[in-house]
C-alpha cells in the first residue's frame, strides 16, 4: 500500500520549511508569490491532501454536525436529513448521519462516537425512553438539539410536530366519514410520538361522543412495512374487524395496505386507511394513501439552525436561550379513506 504524502514531504520537495507550507495552506497571503507558487506546485505534483482530522485535533473541534435518527430506511428521516444538511452546508459544516435502528444500545454507541470525533453539535431523535443516553452525552459538553421529539426532563432546544393534534386530525377525518370502529396500528410504546398520536386519536373520539373502546390498538415492535403487514394479518383475524385503521406512520400503513390487497379486502370500500408523515411513497401507492403530513425538511433545517445558534453562542460567550419549536401537522386526504360508511 502506498504511503501517504505528508506536509514534511511537500516542504522537502519545495525547499522550504514546514511552517511555510502551513502558511501557504492556511494563510496564503502571508507568503511571497514566488514561494507560494513553488509550494503549490509541489502539492500538486505529490498529490498532498491536508489531514482534516489532524487539523481538527489541533483546533479542538471539527467541522462536522452529527445527526442520529431512528430509521434511515424511513423516507421521513431522509427528508429531515436533507433539511439539516442544507442548513449545515450554508454554515460551512458537513453532516455525519447515523441510524440508531430504534435501538437504545446503538444510540449510545453513536453518541460515544460523536463525542470521540469532537463534532460541533448533534441533532438527535432519541430512541431511549429512559433518557439515560441523553444524560450521559450531556456530560461531554457538546450542544445538541432534539428532532421530532421533546424528551421529558430536558431543557435543550427541540423541533417537533404536535403529534396530539396530528392523531386527532386522522381520527376526526375517519369519524366524519362515518367510521365508529377504528384500529390504531401503533409502534414501540416507549416512543412519545406513538403515545401522542394515540392521545390525539382518543381526543377526536371523545369530541364525537365516542369512548376509548372504539379504538382498538394493535401495537408493533417496529415502525416499518413488515410490521405493518403483520398488523394487517392480525387485523384480518379479528372476529369483529374495524372499518378503518389509523397507522402511526406511513410505512406501517403501506404494510397494512399490502396485507389487505393480498387478502382481497378492498381499500377504502372494506377498510379505510390513514397513515402519518406523508412520505413520497404515500401518494404513489397502489391506493393513494391519506396521511398526516409532517414538514420534515423544515424540521431538519430549523433544528440545524437552532444548533448553529447555540454553537455560535458558545464561541462568542454570548447568552443562549433554549427554545422548543412545535410545528403543526396537516391532513392530506387521498383515495384510501374516501369511501363513506
Amino acid at each position: 500500500m502506498a504511503q501517504s504524502v505528508g506536509i514534511k514531504d511537500v516542504a522537502r520537495a519545495a525547499g522550504v520549511s514546514v511552517g511555510t507550507v502551513s502558511n501557504v495552506i492556511n494563510r496564503p497571503d502571508s507568503v511571497a508569490s514566488e514561494t507560494r507558487a513553488r509550494v503549490l506546485s509541489a502539492i500538486d505534483r505529490l498529490g498532498y491532501v491536508r489531514s482534516e482530522s489532524a487539523r481538527q485535533l489541533r483546533a479542538g473541534r471539527s467541522r462536522i454536525m452529527g445527526l442520529l435518527v431512528l430509521d434511515m430506511g424511513n423516507p421521513f428521516f431522509v427528508d429531515v436529513a436533507r433539511g439539516a444538511e442544507r442548513a449545515a452546508r450554508e454554515a460551512g459544516l458537513g453532516v455525519m448521519v447515523c441510524n440508531s435502528a430504534q435501538s437504545p444500545s446503538e444510540e449510545a454507541d453513536y453518541l460515544s462516537l460523536f463525542a470521540e470525533q469532537r463534532v460541533r453539535g448533534v441533532l438527535l431523535t432519541p430512541s431511549d425512553a429512559s433518557g439515560r443516553n441523553i444524560e450521559a452525552f450531556r456530560r461531554n459538553g457538546i450542544p445538541f438539539v432534539l428532532v421530532d421529539r421533546v424528551a421529558e426532563g430536558t431543557t435543550e432546544c427541540s423541533v417537533s410536530v404536535d403529534d396530539v393534534a396530528g392523531g386527532a386530525l386522522a381520527v376526526r377525518h375517519l369519524v366524519d366519514a362515518g367510521h365508529r370502529s377504528i384500529a390504531y396500528v401503533s409502534g414501540p410504546p416507549g416512543l412519545s410520538q406513538v403515545r401522542d398520536r394515540r392521545t390525539g386519536a382518543l381526543h377526536a373520539l371523545r369530541e364525537a361522543g365516542l369512548g376509548p373502546e372504539n379504538l382498538r390498538e394493535l401495537p408493533t415492535e417496529r415502525l416499518d412495512v413488515a410490521a405493518g403487514r403483520d398488523a394487517g394479518a392480525r387485523l384480518l383475524g379479528l372476529a369483529e374487524r374495524p372499518t378503518a385503521v389509523f397507522c402511526a406512520n406511513d410505512l406501517l400503513a403501506l404494510g397494512v395496505l399490502q396485507a389487505m390487497y393480498a387478502a382481497g379486502v378492498g381499500v377504502p370500500d372494506d377498510l379505510a386507511i390513514v397513515g402519518y408523515d406523508d412520505i413520497e411513497f404515500a401518494a404513489a401507492a397502489a391506493v393513494p394513501l391519506t396521511s398526516v403530513r409532517q414538514p420534515a425538511v423544515t424540521m431538519g433545517a430549523l433544528a440545524a439552525e437552532l444548533l448553529l445558534e447555540e454553537i455560535d453562542a458558545e464561541t462568542t460567550s454570548a447568552p443562549h436561550e433554549h427554545r422548543r419549536v412545535v410545528l403543526q401537522p396537516e391532513l392530506v386526504v387521498r383515495h384510501s379513506s374516501l369511501a363513506a360508511r
